[in-house]
């Protein structure tokens, strides 16, 4: 049994987070008799002159229904570097960090976050040290759990705001885009989409033309309805064409939404107008099914770690939480089936992904064919 253990938060923030950290206090602390040591900074609070706290059930009482993490986090830091378009990690920075875990009385580590912090926590592992990862990512991108604490609150945000440009849209006839979060994957901009009322939806997994879009509003102005709403992932591209960047030194994503707005707005002659939720989808408290799994997995994670458990993540799989091998849980990741049942469904309903060769059934995409799946998934 170990006596004291380690917590930290990495990569970009995520409502539940202080969930997570909760559960795994109160369960160490009270069911294990463990200490508890929080790391501030993700992996970076354990270099150099190290920034920890100790955590106890008092200091993390209150935290439940706050956004953010009480930890502080990063996105980077020195434990990942690109060489050669490779991801490696430094030896150097490792070493230091074992080597100061050990000075802390720290005997293992509970790491939550997502793909990159877990392929860190991972090294650890592979070099000796106690690790348990507890997957975190609003994008709900990590093929080995079927949902991550985040999630399901950016989809709330997002399907508020697709709400309230609805009633805008409707009363000055407009084209309004929605830009959410998603660089590889669209989970976010699906499933808004469908609870929000889109008109279109665009996602990284099937690229787009904006003829199809246009054939979108056309339709719809046949029919009586004047406005169009439309949602994109931040990663979604046009038919032949990457990713758009805002600062392509930091290989940071943005600016599709405005492209979309300003293509459609000239290819149909309709005012249009762009919204990018950014942060505001990362923001904030948590809403109840993201209290409860980020509780179900700080809880769990430490119960792994009693049992003898390590190099593992704990994961949600078919209701239960289950452990997987971290060197599985980080290498691929969980992208949209793009002929699945939500986009099937999406379909149905009349909802267009203006995939470039969809059937003009009624004006409106409603079948993807076998070239443009290839791709899509390609």
């Amino acid at each position: 049994m170990y006596r004291q253990i380690g917590i930290l938060t990495g990569g970009g923030d995520a409502p539940g987070l202080n969930a997570a950290i909760r559960a795994v206090v109160r369960t160490a602390t009270g069911e294990f008799g463990m200490s508890c040591i929080g790391i501030e900074d993700s992996f970076e609070g354990i270099l150099g002159d190290t920034h920890t706290r100790t955590l106890t059930t008092r200091s993390v009482s209150g935290i439940l229904p706050r956004g953010g993490t009480i930890l502080g986090t990063r996105n980077r830091g020195s434990f990942v570097k690109m060489v050669d378009g490779k991801t490696t990690f430094p030896e150097v920075p490792i070493g230091e960090a074992l080597a100061n875990l050990d000075i802390l009385g720290i005997e293992a580590l509970v790491a939550i976050g997502g793909e990159g912090t877990l392929a860190i926590a991972d090294q650890f592992y592979k070099r000796g040290f106690p690790v348990i990862g507890v997957p975190k990512t609003i994008d709900n991108d990590l093929a080995a759990t079927e949902l991550t604490f985040g999630f399901m609150t950016a989809i709330d945000i997002a399907t508020e705001a697709l709400d309230r440009l609805h009633t805008t849209a409707a009363s000055h006839d407009r084209v309004m885009v929605l830009e959410v979060m998603g660089r590889h994957t669209g989970w976010i901009a699906l499933h808004a989409g469908l609870a929000g009322s889109a008109d279109v939806i665009l996602i990284p997994e099937i690229p787009f033309s904006f003829e199809a879009i246009a054939r979108k509003v056309a339709a719809r102005e046949k029919t009586g309805s004047k406005f169009t709403n439309i949602v994109v992932a931040e990663g979604a591209a046009e038919i032949g064409k990457g990713e758009m960047y805002q600062d392509t030194a930091e290989m940071r994503l943005g600016g599709i939404g405005e492209h979309v707005r300003r293509c459609v707005e000239e290819m149909t002659g309709k005012e249009s107008r762009c919204v990018v939720l950014g942060h505001l989808q990362r923001g904030g408290s948590p809403n109840a099914f993201d209290r409860m799994l980020g509780t179900n997995f700080g809880a769990c994670a430490v119960r792994a770690l009693a049992s003898g458990e390590t190099g593992k993540m704990v994961a949600l799989q078919a209701g239960v939480i289950i452990s997987v091998p971290l060197s599985e849980a980080c290498t691929q990741i969980k992208k949209v089936p793009v002929d699945g049942q939500l986009v099937r469904t999406a379909r149905d309903i009349g909802i267009s992904f203006a995939a470039p060769t969809e059937a003009k059934h009624g004006e409106e995409g409603l079948h993807i064919s076998h070239e443009t799946h290839h791709r899509a998934v390609s």
